[in-house]
This record gives structure tokens, C-alpha cells and sequence, in this order.
């Protein structure tokens, strides 16, 4: 696609969105609403107070190749290197997973039930992200409860580039301690006292792959989506290696997929007693998240 030479910045993002709705894009739209601020470098008011400018000749070229990309498949946040997650921007590669909203709910739930198990700033519970990905739920916490310990772990060392490099943009660099290893082994090795477990396992069914948008399945890093036959190999080893910390965490809290909720519930019952689990359910009325809890400071 090109740009007419005597196109406003409107237009052209009116043509933009025309060009990809035809290769079917999801959210045309947005995507060239995205596309466009990426391209100009300016955001969201100052494109709209600006809406009426002539479109620079200049960046036609590169106007041109990003809308190529998009309509070729390639998600939008790789293409700009950024997604928002919880009022931050984030940096995103393909070596990490996109932050979904759904997980927003995640650290909402972390946040509500770790203040009320650790109440004040004198409180400062060790809590471990299993799974860093971009660093989005670790990153948050820490924006969000200061005075809370945040250690993050991946299994991939560029995933953990990525994360540490959001920590850092993002101002908490020094509160959030990066581990390589896999799932709960670099906590069990080193023998800390976790009070809090957070996590977002790949969990998709490896069946369910041929399914699956074009974006996700072409461009997403498979070790980040797929939870082997069933979606739920990483939930069994990840729950019986609870046992294994010096201590069983007083919070765990893990997003799952679609169905998963109950069968995710019964293994965190079978692993330990807690005072309650909960499912909370998406904002589509799916149970997304599972919650288990107890007060104390466990054994």
C-alpha cells in the first residue's frame, strides 16, 4: 500500500484501516491508529490535534513496509515493541509472550489479597513470578505495592533480557530480582521463604494449535502458549513443587485457560489446606483465575 503524496494524517489512517480490514485484520482500526503514532512518534492527543497535517512525504516508504507487516500476519506490539499492561507501557519482543488484559485481573487479585494478608508498609512479603516473560506481572506489583519483594523467574534467558529491561524503564529495577530456571526449581535450589506465588502458564492445549489466530500461532513463542497434551502439564509440576519451598506459600494465584479453572482448583486443594480458593472469573464470565489463600505464615 501507498500514500498519496496530499494526504492528511486522516486520511491516510483512513486508508490504512480500509487496506488491512481487507487481509482481515482484527481491530483495523486500532492497528492503524497504532501504527501511525508508531511511525510519527507522537501519541494519541497529539495525533488528533494534529489530525489535518499533511502526511510527511518522507515516511511514505516506511509507512508502507508497517502496514505490510501487519497485514502479512504480524501482531501489532512486535511491529511498534510495545504493549500497555496496567497503566504501563511495557517493551515486547517475540521472544515474549503479548500482556493480555486477562492478566490484568491477575495482578488486581495479587494486589487485593496480598493487602489484606499483609497489611502495611512494615509488611513485605517475598512474592515469585513463575514466568517473566516481559516482566509485566512482576513489574506491576512492584510499581503497585512498594514495599512488597518481587522476584521473577523464565526458563529463557532473552525473555529475562526483556524483563529486566522493563523493570529498569520503568523504575524498579533495583526491587525486582531475576532468576533463570525452571518454573519453582532456582527458589527450591537456593531454599527462600516465598509467601506468594503468581503465575501465568503456557496452558493451550497442544491439540488446539491449528485453531488459533494466525498472529498467535505464527508469531508468539510456543513455549510461552503451549501446555502440552492437555494444556495442563505445567500447572501439575508447578503445584508439586509447592511442597518442595522451605515453606508453602500463604497466596498463590495462577490464570488459566478456558475449562481449566475447576481441574486447576483440585490440584491446589490436593497440594495443601488453604483457607479458601476462588475462581474469578473474566470479564467474559470465564473463570479465568485461580486464587487459594490462607493467614499465617505457613510451616
Amino acid at each position: 500500500m501507498t500514500v498519496e503524496r496530499k494526504l492528511t494524517i486522516r486520511e491516510a489512517y483512513v486508508e490504512a484501516s480500509s487496506f488491512l480490514q481487507g487481509y482481515d485484520v482484527s481491530e483495523a482500526s486500532n492497528c492503524a491508529e497504532l501504527l501511525i503514532q508508531h511511525l510519527l512518534g507522537w501519541n494519541r492527543s497529539e495525533m488528533l490535534f494534529r489530525w489535518h497535517e499533511m502526511f510527511p512525504v518522507e515516511l511514505e516508504k516506511q509507512w508502507h513496509e508497517l502496514l505490510e507487516r501487519k497485514a502479512a500476519g504480524e501482531p501489532v506490539q512486535y511491529i511498534i515493541g510495545e504493549q500497555d499492561f496496567y497503566g504501563l507501557t511495557f517493551k515486547v519482543t517475540p521472544a515474549v509472550l503479548i500482556p493480555r488484559p486477562e492478566t490484568e485481573l491477575l495482578v488486581e487479585q495479587m494486589v487485593l489479597l496480598g493487602s489484606r494478608l499483609w497489611p502495611g508498609k512494615d509488611a513485605a512479603p517475598l512474592v515469585a513470578d513463575i514466568g517473566a516473560g516481559s516482566g509485566a506481572i512482576a513489574v506491576t506489583l512492584a510499581a503497585q505495592c512498594p514495599h512488597w519483594r518481587l522476584m521473577s523467574s523464565d526458563i529463557s534467558p532473552t525473555a529475562l533480557m526483556v524483563a529486566r529491561e522493563n523493570a529498569e524503564r520503568l523504575g524498579v529495577g533495583e526491587r525486582v530480582t531475576f532468576l533463570e530456571g525452571d518454573l519453582l526449581e532456582p527458589y527450591i535450589e537456593q531454599q527462600l521463604r516465598i509467601d506468594a506465588v503468581v503465575s501465568n502458564p503456557p496452558y493451550i492445549p497442544e491439540e488446539d494449535e491449528a485453531g488459533l489466530q494466525p498472529e498467535v500461532r505464527l508469531y508468539e513463542p510456543a513455549s510461552a502458549l503451549y501446555g502440552g497434551q492437555d494444556g495442563l502439564v505445567l500447572y501439575r509440576r508447578l503445584i508439586a513443587q509447592l511442597g518442595e519451598l522451605v515453606k508453602m506459600p500463604s497466596l498463590v494465584g495462577l490464570e488459566v485457560g478456558m475449562g481449566q479453572a475447576e481441574a486447576v482448583s483440585r490440584m491446589l486443594a490436593e497440594a495443601a489446606e488453604w483457607d479458601e480458593i476462588r475462581i474469578v472469573p473474566d470479564l467474559a464470565g470465564i473463570g479465568r483465575h485461580v486464587m487459594a489463600w490462607k493467614s499465617g505464615n505457613g510451616k
